[in-house]
């Protein structure tokens, strides 16, 4: 992880300033029971929700689908990821600790939690394309970066910077999504593979301090090649509700114990499976 930088200047820069004092303002609301809620609700931007509800809608609604939305979003953690070292931004509760009602190992800008659920939800909104859909996920991203602004965890030019690389790679995916895709279908399955190691190679050399997206990015690319090219899964090819919460349940417990396992394997604090162990 990276070492979030220490703020030990009396005065506060001016650019701040007017971030924190909307945060001061939004927290003049607080109880007891609505900073639990917004811890709640804030969880329901982690990155481990997101990849449990694609791997549900791969096993067991469209796995196109699941495949297409799991890509979309390891690029958005990956850029997001790259961004925070870029910038070097403080998050609020490093300039008046009396804000913070979280904390993250990290660093402020952009906000990973705005951005992957701007970029998740809508893109959900996108493909279904029902008017309460669209409601929801407006509401969901919504209520999601407001929590991250009420925690003290992001200041509002981190949450519209989270927004704004996510419609960024909302775009590239609604226009040219389907079209690269095609493309790699003709690539064969080594054409497939040799361009997901690529780039992963790639992402490995923009962004060396963090491997695990890239690997993640790998395998899941990887895999689901090979799945296409030797065991044709559909997830359609069932319309048991049964059949489907079972394989959801045999993918979770294989996970769990493929990291757990893995994590034995892998024992050393490098190892991507090591913070998913303690």
């Amino acid at each position: 992880m990276n070492n979030i930088i220490t703020i030990s200047e009396n005065t506060i820069p001016a650019f701040y300033k007017a971030g924190l004092d909307l945060i001061a303002a939004v927290q003049s609301i607080e109880t007891e029971f609505l900073t639990i809620l917004m811890q709640g609700i804030t969880s329901l931007g982690s990155k481990y929700m997101y990849f449990a509800v694609i791997m549900i809608v791969f096993w067991c609604i469209d796995e196109k689908v699941g495949a297409r939305l799991g890509v979309l979003l390891l690029f958005s953690g990956w850029f997001n990821a790259f961004f925070k070292v870029l910038f070097m931004q403080p998050r609020p509760y490093q300039f008046d600790p009396s804000l913070g009602r979280g904390f993250e190992p990290s660093y402020g800008l952009p906000s990973g939690h705005a951005q992957l659920a701007f970029t998740f939800w809508i893109r959900v909104a996108i493909l279904i394309k029902r008017p309460f859909v669209w409601l929801g996920a407006a509401f969901m991203v919504a209520l999601i970066s407001f929590s991250r602004l009420y925690l003290g965890l992001h200041f509002p030019l981190d949450i519209l910077a989270g927004w704004f690389i996510a419609v960024c790679l909302l775009i590239l995916d609604v226009f040219f999504g389907s079209k690269a895709a095609s493309l790699l279908l003709r690539f064969g399955i080594r054409g497939q593979l040799l361009t997901t190691a690529f780039i992963a190679l790639i992402m490995n050399v923009l962004y060396p301090s963090d491997k695990s997206l890239s690997a993640l990015f790998l395998g899941f690319c990887a895999g689901y090649a090979l799945m296409l090219k030797h065991i044709h899964f559909r997830a359609g090819s069932t319309k048991s509700i049964v059949m489907r919460c079972v394989r959801a349940l045999i993918g979770f417990i294989g996970a769990v114990l493929i990291y757990v396992g893995l994590a034995q394997l892998l024992p050393d604090a490098s190892s991507i499976y090591y913070e998913l162990a303690r």
